[in-house]
């Protein structure tokens, strides 16, 4: 894949992202938040999921096919636990309702220990470790599911998409311990769908084993894929099967009508469920040779890296390393495909394309 990469400002990034959203006739603050997490995506490194993922879903199962609606309030359902939330998100957008989500959980977490949401008739927000990734800078462990657009994986020895990628995201705050927030967030299929996309962009094949074309075979053509298969064969199913699990709980419904024409009573919305928990809430106190918590985790993540380990990666480390070259760029790297992607944004928008040749490269 090339690594030749054009540097544009933050500002002007997020200038063009915000006048795409509202375009499509978001609010300025939906599509604010829009802009704030495609930023915190590219400065990430997570290239399947920034704006360009973003705005392609949306055109085709958000504002523009029924599937999100802009300006959306969310209605919070009354519940008997004071430390959970049941919010009907009405199609609002996912970004807004996702970051609304969070911040609640957190809210919650502060007064009871542990906080959640859960979210039905949502529309889908994208990279989940985003939000746990914030939260973990916040200091609190973080987890989110969500099921998601569409059923695109088969499930373990089946042939038929009846389950979405249903990301898994975890972020805990080890900055202290290790320099970044470990996040472990990973689709439930071999690649996103979103990977397929971006190697359709650049041109590069798939790796076996991860998809397969409209007949059910494998294929490492990204054109010809029709589905994904899910990762560590009945592992990945399994946690796959976790998501549309809980969204059933919540109120989602079939998987395979998601984002597509539905029966008379039918719903096909995602569902989002989101948990924080205060480090304090969980902490025995009882650490080994006096160590404080955060001491005590550095140990823990010192002795896993130990013994001959030193050279293996934590979940987070690599968007950490890529947020420090954004860092040093001054701006956020796309490739000349995604470049060219931007640009078509600008053009629906009405809004002046990015000239490559005034962009610095590296």
């Amino acid at each position: 894949m090339s690594e030749q990469f054009y540097v544009v400002p933050f500002a002007q990034h997020n200038d063009l992202v915000r006048k795409a959203y509202q375009h499509r006739g978001y609010t300025a603050e939906e599509s604010a938040k829009a802009a704030r997490f495609s930023d915190l995506a590219a400065q990430h490194g997570i290239r399947t999921h920034n704006a360009i993922k973003a705005l392609h879903l949306d055109h085709l199962f958000g504002s523009a096919a029924g599937g999100c609606t802009p300006a959306a309030q969310i209605e919070k359902i009354d519940s008997r636990f004071a430390a959970s939330e049941i919010w009907n998100a009405n199609k609002k957008l996912g970004q807004a309702t996702a970051y609304d989500a969070i911040d609640k959980a957190i809210e919650l977490a502060d007064q009871f220990g542990i906080g959640q949401v859960s979210v039905d008739n949502a529309f889908h927000y994208l990279w989940g470790g985003g939000y746990v990734m914030e939260a973990a800078k916040r200091g609190y462990i973080a987890y989110t599911n969500c099921t998601a657009a569409l059923a695109e994986v088969v499930p373990f020895m089946g042939k038929f998409p009846t389950l979405g990628t249903n990301p898994h995201s975890w972020g805990f705050p080890t900055t202290d311990a290790c320099g970044f927030p470990i996040v472990i967030d990973w689709a439930t299929s071999v690649i996103a769908m979103g990977r397929v996309q971006q190697f359709q962009r650049e041109g590069v094949a798939l790796p076996p084993n991860a998809a397969v074309d409209k007949d059910g075979n494998p294929t490492t053509d990204a054109n010809e894929v029709n589905a994904l298969m899910p990762f560590g064969a009945h592992k990945g199913y399994g946690l796959s099967l976790i998501n549309e699990i809980v969204g059933g709980f919540i109120g989602g419904s079939l998987p395979t009508i998601r984002s597509r024409e539905i029966p008379d009573g039918e719903k096909r919305t995602p569902a989002f469920y989101f948990q924080v928990i205060h480090p304090d809430a969980i902490s025995g106190g009882a650490f080994a040779k006096g160590r404080n918590q955060i001491e005590n985790v550095r140990a823990v993540i010192d002795d896993i890296l130990g013994h001959g380990n030193e050279n293996c990666l934590l979940p987070g480390q690599l968007e950490a390393e890529w947020a420090k070259r954004v860092e040093q760029a001054d701006g956020l790297l796309f490739s000349a495909a995604e470049i060219d992607a931007f640009n078509e944004i600008a053009t629906e928008c009405g809004t002046s394309p990015w000239d490559i040749n005034d962009l610095k490269s590296e």
